[in-house]
């Protein structure tokens, strides 16, 4: 019978005492069955504490455990396009009409970052004579951002990325055209 166990990430300090692993450490972690839930829950304890549950005989022992190094974790990974440069981009482009297919994939990106959230509001008029427009809310702001749906083909996606790269380079450094 498969089961889809859903345990939480490695912690990054002790469950009983409170204290932070140190880089090198080691450290102990434990799976025991929740006895409402009958689910499993893990425990990652520094090595005075294994050492104090050991040693108590009235200690329910675990489902499982296992001694492992602490390691810390990786520092986050640079943003690659901080949100600020490409909302403000954003921004100037509606309010200038410049640029259809660039705000698209900005609003795009903005969204997969969870700064806009899609709203499927239905729009009035004429489909046939009206541009397709995506409503947009801003996350923080509760502003409503209409975003004209330049309708790309997937031939396209790959030139209008380049094009808002360029558009999102700092001005003190020089863009080149890369040749295909």
């Amino acid at each position: 019978m498969l089961t889809d166990w859903h345990i939480q990430a490695r912690a990054n300090r002790c469950a009983v005492t409170g204290r932070e692993f140190a880089d090198g450490e080691i450290f102990f972690t434990l799976l025991d069955r929740d006895p409402a839930t009958s689910a499993f829950a893990r425990r990652d304890l520094c090595r005075e504490a294994w050492q104090q549950l050991r040693a108590d005989p009235a200690a329910p022992q675990p489902f499982s455990y296992w001694r492992t190094k602490y390691t810390p974790p990786p520092p986050p990974a640079p943003e690659p396009l901080p949100k600020e440069n490409a909302e403000h981009l954003l921004r100037r482009y509606l309010q200038s009409g410049q640029h259809p297919r660039a705000c698209y994939i900005l609003a795009l990106m903005l969204e997969r970052k969870r700064l806009l959230r899609p709203v499927h509001a239905p729009t009035a008029g004429n489909a046939a004579q009206t541009p397709r427009l995506l409503t947009y809310e801003h996350a923080r702001t509760g502003e409503v951002l209409l975003i004209p749906d330049p309708e790309l083909r997937l031939d396209q996606v790959e030139e209008v990325q380049r094009e808002v790269a360029e558009l999102l380079q700092p001005a003190s450094v020089p863009v080149t055209a890369s040749a295909h």
